[in-house]
């Protein structure tokens, strides 16, 4: 049976943002699991390209957080995160969980 859920992603950057922080409180918060991705490119909010190479390994790298949950329950994490987190940098959309 289908259910309506909500997905939140979080965009962060590997090196200025507390990512150990984000996940001990998603932790914290039983949240209903999560994924950590690192990505090999990505734009900031600072305009400024980041990326990996193998020349120099950077330390500056886009790190995405994602996880799903009921949507009042996503909400009431998001809000237990703002001090963690930018608001600009969550993003959410509704989705559906199961068959």
């Amino acid at each position: 049976m289908s259910q309506a859920v909500t997905m939140a992603r979080i965009y962060l950057i590997e090196g200025r943002d507390d990512i150990n922080k984000i996940i001990t409180r998603l932790v914290d918060l039983k949240a209903n699991g999560f994924t950590v991705f690192k990505g090999v490119a990505g734009l900031g909010s600072d305009h400024r390209l980041h990326k990996a190479s193998l020349l120099a390994l950077s330390s500056e790298l886009p790190i995405i957080i994602e996880f799903f949950d009921k949507p009042e329950r996503v909400t009431e994490i998001i809000e237990q995160l703002g001090d963690l987190v930018k608001p600009e940098l969550v993003i959410s959309w509704s989705a559906q969980s199961g068959i």
